[in-house]
């Protein structure tokens, strides 16, 4: 990934360890926090994006309160509270596009594999550090835009009453539940800096290349 793309998805990142660092949180919703059962029923996709938040913030807040914020303990956490609740495989079939069909099962796997690493790495080393935030508000754009089983949520973030609220927007489809498979922030998507790296690299040494490279990541990882 090279450093503008990867600062691009640091911050995107950033935006999200936000949302569930053990902060003060104060959240305009006009529904309760649900258990994670809630997250699976269907219902509203703002809901399951709140939902989402509220158990990998609650996760975090008991591993804080033991004592136990390690880098294992946190990718452990990612793993169970948040990547159930992504949608990787529909995030890389977008992202490769019509090179997708071109690989076969084996290939398609280690992509999406490369991406869910990447993840975890970007983000666990953000939560391990970062520190806790006072005072967060976060609010929902009512107006909710959905087509069939996919909608898209827009967040509004702030952290001091006097700051105009960031922009988050989350694309979600629903197959055996909600999950994420883009964020948006400041009109960048994760999904379009993966396409442009990838793209990138297909154009200059083609895709067979592309795959060598995944796979020699991973077996480095």
């Amino acid at each position: 990934m090279n450093f503008d793309m990867k600062n691009t998805v640091k911050t995107l990142f950033i935006i999200l360890s936000i949302l569930t660092t053990g902060a003060t949180l104060a959240v305009e919703h006009n529904v309760a926090p649900h258990s994670r059962a809630a997250t699976d029923v269907v219902g509203p996709p703002n809901i399951a994006a709140f939902n989402i938040m509220t158990n990998a913030l609650f996760a975090l807040k008991k591993l804080r309160d033991q004592k136990r914020v390690t880098p294992e303990n946190i990718e452990a956490l990612i793993k169970a509270e948040l990547l159930p609740y992504i949608a990787i495989d529909v995030a890389v079939r977008l992202t490769l596009k019509e090179h997708w069909s071109a690989l076969n099962n084996q290939q398609k796997k280690a992509f999406q594999q490369y991406i869910t690493k990447s993840l975890i790495n970007d983000y666990a080393g953000i939560l391990s550090t970062y520190d806790q935030l006072n005072n967060i508000k976060i609010s929902t754009d009512p107006k909710i835009k959905r087509k069939g089983n996919k909608a898209i949520i827009k967040l509004f973030i702030s952290f001091d009453k006097n700051q105009n609220p960031l922009k988050v927007t989350l694309k979600m489809i629903r197959l055996n539940h909600w999950r994420v498979y883009d964020l948006v922030f400041s009109g960048v998507s994760l999904i379009k800096n993966y396409k442009a790296q990838f793209s990138s690299h297909i154009k200059r040494k083609g895709l067979n290349s592309l795959i060598k490279k995944i796979n020699k990541k991973l077996k480095n990882v």
